[in-house]
């Protein structure tokens, strides 16, 4: 179990992120089309894995809009996953021109959020994943990951660019 805040309490997660080196569990995520994929549908490329409460808070949009803004190399591709449904991924995607990433839900499959170890288990937001990135190389072993500490913040984008 890891230990995050939000704006000073002290909020709990199920378990930890996968560790550097190790293979990134197989997941069942919905695309907004309500198509589902996993990591086998993304064979070959890099994934950056940007995990996030919910797309309707603020700190959650603009990191979305910055993955989506950020140009990386071809063989990358990146995934945003919430507990928010498709519909309204599919909403917010639209009205803020977001179409550089995949916007996944664990609205049908919440093993994620426990195999990942980042579901929040007290707090306001229990129930909802905590903020965190996580980076695979085209063989789905973890290259780099961060549980963003404190809830309200973005990740570090210096620090993920520097892992890729």
């Amino acid at each position: 179990m890891a230990t995050i805040n939000l704006r000073g309490q002290c909020i709990h997660t199920c378990g930890d992120l996968p560790e550097f080196g190790q293979v990134a569990p197989d997941f069942v995520l919905t695309k907004t089309n309500l198509k589902d994929v996993g990591l086998n549908d993304f064979t070959g490329k890099r994934k950056i894995i940007s995990l996030f409460p919910s797309l309707d808070t603020p700190v959650c949009a603009l990191s979305i809009k910055h993955f989506n803004k950020t140009n990386y190399e071809a063989d990358t591709v990146v995934l945003m996953v919430s507990a928010d449904t498709p519909f309204a991924m599919q909403r917010f995607c639209k009205q803020n021109n977001v179409n550089n990433i995949v916007a996944l839900s664990m609205i049908r499959n919440r093993n994620f959020a426990q195999d990942y170890g980042v579901l929040m288990t007290n707090g306001p937001l229990a129930g909802l994943l905590a903020r965190a990135v996580i980076v695979l190389d085209s063989n789905n072993k973890v290259i780099y990951s961060e549980l963003v500490s404190e809830l309200s913040d973005e990740p570090d984008y210096a620090q993920l660019a520097a892992a890729l």
